[in-house]
């Protein structure tokens, strides 16, 4: 009878087992299960579906989702309710009774829940760890009936300076953690007061008040944040008395002066330092660190050149730590020497290292990839380092996520099987070096290869189609200023694809339909290639586009009907192809800001569908074959900033629609057949006249990727959450906005933050006639103003000494007349290139001083009736010159000489009248040969005879 017995007994116990397990009869309290439906029900106010295990098939509370019950009594010991309200049902309190049934309790998280307070007296007398961190609480809860808490996370609430004050339970703290609040000026007094604390959290504040930090210097801290705050000054020296301390990270605040090498000295504990992007300067001396046998983690990424940082010596012995973390970038690093740190051939559990930014010379140390199995992420971007990328065709790095050698002196070619020795490879920028060679085939072995960029080498030969099929994961590709060539692939396998740049290549033949497969597509730049025929109405399928660059190929045809599918287009540019005649009426362009069409054979008006792109900052249409008047709907296009209709054959007046276009910083109408006069209201227009603001107005909207992850190998324990982190970003917008614009006589392109303070008007090469308005003369922010080869009359108008800010003046090849303004001598103190050449004034040429001093012969030639220098022409006339008057003097010896002369000359010619007298009386032949010669000779005596 024992066997069936026993069997009972095993019976009865499997069905005991299963109602206890089943109905939870005796499993968690009904106290317990009780509340924490209850707790649910608060939870999902008003009609939530959160926690919906809670109360279903499994009865036994410590059976459900983030409840955890001691293994012996079955009291909830720990709930973990992170992030269970849904933010839809917006802000909420919770009522702290309903936490009374948890008796046994002892960490309680309640972040990521929207929760603006907690209402009455948490009763849990057990509770050791109390997190409402990632809410709204305004004020701190009351913590008086909460004897054994030592852990307090408040992080990213707002809570301020004040709500701290007053609160003496929080003396019994260990841990603290205010990291992310609207605490400003100086560390709250109180906290210097809790001198049980080990770990505390100030970073992402306000903080500024670096005396206030000594108030931290009496305390026996391990762990110690202050990162992103404003923290002023020198660093205090108090910090030395922090002995204990394994964790200090003061990076990203505006700490300067000099690194006191007794904080280093004095620290011997520390296993966590981070001091980046602050303004430090002086010199440091990496081997004071050397005997910190439990360094783990140092970061010292600068925000400036002025810290240098010394690790050779040749008294220095190797150092007694193991990094798994450096970062020692944008700092001046072994001057004058520039050498690799010599201490990481000791080194080889390294995880993060990131030297960038640091000059160093050298060979490329790809020893440090040997020696360091599980290293993740390596960058020397932006250095001086040569040599070729010598990785060792059997090694395999498995864990390698990031690596970055840009911007340096590489050559040879890529090793080729990249893809084999890295992959896991996630970014990979090896851009701005001389590599040559093509593109090794095994790229297509890296299926997690997330960025890519070979940019600005000289890498040949075609895309390699095991890339463009294998690497799956692919969202970034720049491969933009090399020699690669042949046509572009026909099929591909990037359907993640966000960014793509192949400009400036030697790709030649037609863009396929196949050619791209990716929905997601962001930026396509293909320009100054070779590239031919129309543009494929596929290119509607990338409905995401935002910017769309084909310039400078062979592209010729119509604009396909795809486009009209392109609605989020921001950005523009088919310039320097034989697109035409016109666009489709289709065309969505409402988002459109920055539109280049120039160069093309554009025909006909201006396109009527550009009355709807309202969004327009830029629109060149320069060098088309555009004819007919300006539009009066281009009074629509209200933000403009940059209008450039140069070189086509538009016809009749300037409308005064364009007046309207108040906002306008560069407006260029030359070359055209405008006639009529210049209208006056053109001074409506800004032309630079206002404060010029650094708004997104040039800024082309793109999208910047960011690249984000902890180290797959290593964590760096700590009770305030500090974790190292391996970030990457990389900007996938287009190339900045860039025009041309005729200015000091020359063709000059502006790109980039230039164009906010840029400014010119250019009506040259028309036929406008007329007087020039004085209204142009308001125009005081202008740069550049050209009104040359037209056919203006009148006056240089006198307001135009008011264009204080101009720089480029001509007037050239005009009919102007009248004299050159002398008051634009002293008001015109930034202008560089003047000419009035070929027009009809007059009057002296301006006074040779200040910038007038500056302009040449040629700057007035063409005008006739002007003088003065530079010209040849004296303004002063040549005549002969004047008699001269015997000298008067009051000498009477030369007057009685004078008296005598004439009393002689005078008796000599009386005697000689008398003698003729006599001679006719005697002699009557001769008296009537003189009376004849009288007769004939003198008129009235003849008439009287």
């Amino acid at each position: 009878m024992e066997v069936p017995s026993c069997l009972y007994l095993a019976v009865l116990y499997g069905t005991f087992l299963s109602l206890l397990l089943g109905y939870g009869s005796l499993g968690c309290m009904e106290e317990e299960k009780v509340g924490l439906l209850q707790l649910k029900a608060s939870f999902n106010h008003p009609n939530g579906t959160a926690l919906s295990s809670w109360g279903a098939e499994v009865g036994d509370c410590c059976r459900w989702e983030y409840v955890t019950c001691h293994n012996k009594t079955n009291r909830v010991t720990r709930l973990s309710l992170i992030d269970i309200r849904h933010f839809e049902f917006g802000k909420w309190s919770l009522n702290a009774s309903l936490l009374l049934p948890f008796q046994q309790l002892q960490i309680l998280d309640l972040s990521l829940n929207e929760l603006t307070g907690i209402q009455g007296l948490l009763r849990l007398k057990k509770l050791r760890v109390l997190n409402v961190g990632v809410n709204d609480l305004t004020t701190i809860p009351n913590l008086s009936a909460l004897p054994s808490l030592k852990v307090l996370d408040l992080s990213f609430n707002h809570i301020n300076s004040s709500q701290l004050q007053g609160h003496k339970y929080l003396s019994r703290l260990e841990v603290l953690k205010l990291y992310g609040n609207g605490l400003m000026g100086g560390i709250p007094p109180i906290i210097g007061t809790l001198g049980y604390l080990k770990a505390l959290s100030l970073g992402y504040n306000n903080l500024n008040d670096s005396f206030s930090m000594e108030g931290l210097c009496k305390l026996n801290l391990e762990e110690l944040d202050l990162s992103n705050n404003g923290f002023e000054g020198s660093l205090p020296a108090c910090l030395n008395n922090l002995t204990s301390l394994r964790l200090l990270d003061l990076s990203r605040n505006d700490f300067r002066g000099t690194i006191p090498p007794s904080l280093f000295s004095n620290l011997k504990s520390l296993e966590y330092i981070s001091l980046s992007y602050n303004h430090f300067e002086g010199s440091i001396y990496f081997g004071s660190l050397f005997n910190h046998s439990r360094l783990e983690v140092f970061e010292l990424s600068s925000n400036n050149k002025y810290l240098k940082v010394e690790t050779e010596n040749p008294t220095w012995s190797f150092p007694l730590f193991q990094l798994k973390i450096l970062r020692l970038s944008n700092c001046t690093l072994n001057w004058p020497s520039q050498v690799v740190p010599s201490f990481l051939l000791s080194q080889y559990d390294l995880r993060v290292v990131d030297f960038g930014y640091n000059n160093m010379t050298g060979k490329v140390p790809t020893w440090l990839l040997a020696n360091n199995t599980k290293l993740e992420y390596l960058s020397f971007e932006s250095n001086s380092l040569t040599g070729v990328l010598d990785l060792g065709s059997n090694s395999i790095h498995y864990y390698m996520c990031v690596l970055d050698f840009s911007l340096n002196c590489i050559h040879g070619e890529l090793p080729p099987f990249i893809g084999s020795i890295f992959p896991r490879l996630e970014v990979l920028n090896l851009s701005g070096n001389a590599l040559q060679g093509n593109i090794p085939s095994s790229m297509g072995d890296m299926e997690q290869l997330g960025s890519l960029d070979l940019s600005n080498n000289n890498l040949s030969g075609q895309l390699p189609e095991h890339m463009m099929m294998g690497c799956i994961s692919l969202e970034v590709l720049k491969l933009s200023n090399n020699s690669l060539h042949d046509t572009l692939p026909i099929k591909s396998n990037l359907t993640l694809l966000s960014s793509l740049s192949l400009d400036n290549n030697d790709f030649w033949g037609e863009i396929s339909r196949g050619f791209l497969n990716s929905s997601s597509l962001l930026l396509l730049d293909v320009s100054s290639n070779s590239l031919m025929g129309q543009i494929p109405d596929s290119i509607g399928d990338f409905s995401a586009l935002r910017t769309l660059i084909l310039s400078r190929n062979y592209l010729d045809g119509v604009v396909p009907t795809g486009f009209c599918k392109l609605n989020e287009l921001r950005f523009l540019d088919l310039s320097h192809n034989k697109i035409g005649p016109t666009l489709p009426l289709c065309a969505n362009l409402t988002n459109m800001k920055f539109l280049h069409l120039e160069s093309n054979e554009l025909i006909g008006p201006i396109p009527h569908v550009l009355a709807e792109a309202t969004s327009l900052v830029t629109l060149n249409l320069r060098d088309n074959k555009l004819s007919s008047p300006i539009p009066p709907w281009i009074s629509l296009l209200s933000k403009l900033r940059v209008l450039l209709l140069k070189g086509n054959q538009l016809e009749d007046s300037i409308p005064l629609h364009l007046c309207q276009l108040k906002s306008i910083s560069i407006l260029d109408l030359s070359h055209n057949h405008l006639s009529g006069s210049i209208p006056p209201c053109l001074d409506n227009i800004t032309f630079g006249r206002e404060v010029a603001l650094m708004d997104d107005t040039f800024f082309i909207e793109g999208f910047e990727s960011w690249w984000g992850a902890s180290p797959e190998t290593y964590s760096y324990e700590n009770q305030l959450s500090v974790y190292v982190d391996m970030d990457f970003s990389f900007e996938t917008s287009a190339e900045s906005e860039e025009i041309e614009f005729i200015t000091k006589s020359r063709s000059e392109s502006y790109m980039g933050n230039i164009l906010y303070f840029m400014s010119g008007l250019d009506l040259s090469g028309n036929k406008l006639a007329g007087p020039i308005p004085p209204e142009i003369g308001n125009l005081s922010g202008i740069h550049t103003l050209n009104l040359s080869y037209n056919q203006l009359t009148g006056s240089i108008p006198h307001t135009f000494s008011n264009l204080k800010e101009i720089e480029s003046l001509d007037l050239s090849h005009n009919r102007l007349t009248g004299q050159i303004p002398p008051q634009m001598v002293i008001e015109l103190n930034f202008l560089t290139i003047f000419t009035v050449a070929h027009n009809n004034l007059s009057g002296k040429t301006p006074e040779r001083k200040f910038q007038f001093a500056t302009f040449e012969q040629s700057s007035y030639e063409g005008n006739p009736l002007l003088c003065g220098l530079p010209l040849e022409r004296s303004c002063t006339p040549t005549s002969a010159p004047p008699a001269v008057k015997p000298p008067v003097s009051d000498n009477k010896e030369n007057s009685s000489w004078e008296t005598i002369f004439l009393w002689s000359f005078g008796g000599s010619y009386g005697v000689a009248f008398l003698g003729i007298i006599v001679f006719l009386y005697l002699n009557s032949y001769y008296r009537e040969l003189f009376f004849y010669f009288i007769g004939e000779h003198v008129p009235f005596l003849r008439l009287r005879g």
